[in-house]
């Protein structure tokens, strides 16, 4: 007779930590609160709220310790995860003003099943995210990736270089716009940055010999007024960059956008960026630094052969290493990180520069680190004469 073994009972959820575990799924409508509270078994309870309404979240969290205090005669700490997402870290702050144990998770890093297709809804990712954090304040290690929010100085600071990026990709749209409408006419010296450009436009002929038509010349213009306003903000943020790495060197400040910015090839802007996305926050070693600008090495069949770079750091910072790192090879030749690019590209006969140009971009970034937040000079870079 066929004997069938005796399935394992599932694990029961382990609530002896002390505390009111709760998740909160937000959204612009509605939020949903998923708690695991001492003394209520295994069940998760859901409470809906509305979107914002931070007084009622704050009464509902009493409500929950007070009915966990009822069932066991305790008084318990409540502990908050969120995911990070489009409402940024305004709440995180508000439940720290509280004195509440809070935090943020990247969505990514938190593991699912991957045997069938996966379902996906509000209840199912509120109790997920219940299980993270019971699993993450166990100790158990990668169990996911907490975010480290920014202070509010710090998310402010870094909106200078954020604008401008997105001023400049602006620019670069309506220009090639223009240029776009231009060459369908046969007219293709037409250069919308120079300082003459509407009295250039008064004088263009197409290919054939013609004026402008009238309505293309009128959408030139359109696209001029939208090109010089952009020029003009973009005029205003640069200012507004300058003034606070001035006043932070005027200051004496130990900032290390200070030191960065006596390197021979290292201007405002790429200190700024490397300052707000990267360096303002803490680091235990360089495989963290190297990690969270994505720059990260991917192992693959028991660390043998690599993948390339990881790609799941700060894109910002990513590619503003990488945009350094060529920048360095032109400014810095005589440093030995820029003589050990030309000669692993020699010993392979020229090629393979763009996977060393992102080795070299890594090897920057751990360098800048180490001489922004510890004075460590990089061997034979070049310093600007003060």
């Amino acid at each position: 007779m066929q004997q069938v073994a005796n399935r394992p009972e599932p694990a029961a959820i382990r609530i002896d930590l002390g505390a009111i575990f709760v998740s909160m799924e937000l959204s612009r409508s509605s939020w949903l609160i998923t708690s695991l509270s001492p003394g209520g078994g295994e069940k998760m309870s859901k409470h809906s709220l509305r979107g914002g309404h931070v007084a009622g979240l704050l009464e509902l969290f009493a409500t929950l310790q007070e009915k966990a205090r009822a069932r066991t005669g305790e008084r318990f700490r409540i502990i908050v995860i969120q995911e990070a997402g489009l409402d940024g870290f305004w709440i995180h702050g508000v439940l720290q003003g509280e004195a509440i144990e809070s935090h943020v998770v990247d969505a990514a890093s938190i593991l699912v099943s991957r045997r069938r297709r996966r379902a996906k809804t509000d209840k199912i990712d509120g109790e997920t995210l219940v299980r993270t954090l019971l699993a993450y304040k166990r100790g158990e290690p990668r169990v996911c990736s907490m975010v480290r929010p920014p202070t509010p100085e710090e998310e402010d600071r870094r909106r200078l270089c954020r604008e401008r990026k997105t001023l400049i990709a602006e620019r670069v749209e309506h220009v090639n716009r223009i240029k776009g409408l231009l060459f369908a006419q046969g007219v293709g010296d037409y250069e919308p940055l120079r300082r003459d450009r509407r009295a250039r436009l008064k004088d263009l002929q197409t290919g054939d010999g013609r004026a402008l038509p009238f309505h293309l010349k009128a959408q030139v213009v359109r696209e001029l007024d939208r090109l010089e306003l952009i020029l003009e903000q973009l005029q205003k943020v640069e200012a507004a960059r300058d003034d606070l790495l001035l006043d932070r060197a005027k200051a004496n400040d130990p900032a290390p956008v200070v030191r960065l910015l006596q390197l021979k090839g290292v201007g405002a802007e790429f200190a700024n960026v490397l300052w707000s996305e990267g360096l303002y926050r803490h680091f235990d070693n360089r495989r963290q630094l190297a990690a969270y600008a994505g720059l990260a090495p991917t192992p693959w069949q028991s660390g043998s052969v690599e993948q390339g770079v990881s790609k799941a750091g700060n894109p910002r910072l990513r590619g503003t290493m990488v945009q350094m790192a060529w920048l360095w090879l032109r400014h810095q030749p005589d440093s030995a990180l820029s003589q050990w690019f030309k000669q692993r590209v020699e010993r392979n006969g020229g090629r393979l520069r763009k996977p060393l140009i992102v080795a070299l971009a890594r090897k920057l970034l751990v360098a800048l680190w180490q001489y922004a937040t510890a004075g460590v000079v990089m061997e034979g870079a070049i310093i600007k004469p003060t």
